[in-house]
């Protein structure tokens, strides 16, 4: 099926769920990746422009290694919102070492001084393509800066099935080729399988490096058990609002007062200084435990 888009000089070809936008004059590119750009990426425009910018002084720095850039995480979901830290992943050709190393380097110590709240809210990783491509790249480090942090480290942190289901399917395009054309498919058992590897450890891990103290941890563990169980049932990635939702219509009842307190204290700032409600810490622990074995029962 043909339409025109409103711009005249553009044309839509439809076949099935599949949409293709050509310019009339030649090139080709994919009707998901105009569509974000109409849409100005996110509905924050000191955000896009953050993001735009860090796009277009990464492509000048990688040069001919950038392959391109996306925005993943919650604002793909479409749960974004202004709390949220906005995660991007920037691929490349090779990983970045030597004076192009350095160059992001500097590049991520400034941003977050620069004004605004969303200099110091955005995270991700540079991904090298050939890992990204596959499970097989899983575990292999990438250049990352971490929420708020002007340090950079080599991480697995963004290289998982979770942000490849994400980039596949939902990621917005701020420069290169669509990003189906840089991620294989990735089968929704193997997202149940590990969705349910991860959760025996997750509480664990989360007491590593978060402080049990902050109510931001208590709705942490939530969200994320939320979330997971999510993945472990679905085989697919929602956003914590809609990871919430779910499971408050499917868990014992019990629970619904624990999740709508974390629904509701959503708006607290990221870095907060205020302790958990009283029980609110014990009770969210709890809510991890009962997630660990639901997902082995059910």
């Amino acid at each position: 099926m043909l339409f025109l888009c409103c711009a005249p000089s553009l044309l839509v070809t439809k076949d099935g769920d599949t949409c293709t936008l050509a310019v009339l004059a030649g090139s080709a590119f994919s009707f998901h990746e105009y569509w974000n750009q109409l849409l100005l990426i996110t509905s924050f425009p000191e955000l896009n422009a953050v993001l735009q910018e860090l796009n277009e002084a990464a492509r000048t720095i990688l040069q001919g290694t950038y392959v391109g850039g996306y925005l993943q995480g919650s604002f793909a979901l479409g749960g974004g919102d202004a709390y949220s830290d906005a995660d991007f992943i920037i691929v490349t050709t090779v990983p970045p070492s030597g004076e192009v190393e350095a160059d992001l380097r500097r590049l991520h110590a400034d941003i977050p001084t620069r004004p605004g709240l969303w200099p110091d809210n955005i995270e991700g990783s540079y991904a090298h393509a050939d890992s990204l491509r596959s499970a097989e790249g899983l575990g292999v480090p990438w250049l990352f800066v971490d929420r708020g942090r002007r340090e950079m480290t080599w991480d697995d942190h963004c290289n998982n099935l979770h942000t490849r289901w994400i980039l596949r399917n939902h990621g917005i395009v701020l420069g290169g080729p669509p990003p189906a054309e840089l991620v294989d498919h990735v089968p929704e058992q193997a997202m149940r399988e590990a969705a349910r590897e991860a959760l025996p450890g997750t509480l664990a891990g989360i007491r590593e490096w978060a402080d049990m103290e902050h109510a931001w941890t208590q709705r942490y563990i939530v969200q994320t058990y939320s979330r997971v169980l999510y993945t472990a049932t679905t085989g697919k990635v929602a956003s914590k609002s809609t990871a919430l939702e779910w499971v408050c219509n499917r868990l014992d009842p019990v629970w619904s007062p624990l999740l709508a307190q974390v629904a509701e204290d959503r708006a607290t700032p990221w870095k907060p200084v205020d302790p958990p409600l009283p029980g609110s810490m014990r009770r969210a622990c709890e809510f991890a435990s009962y997630v660990e074995v639901f997902a082995e029962t059910h």
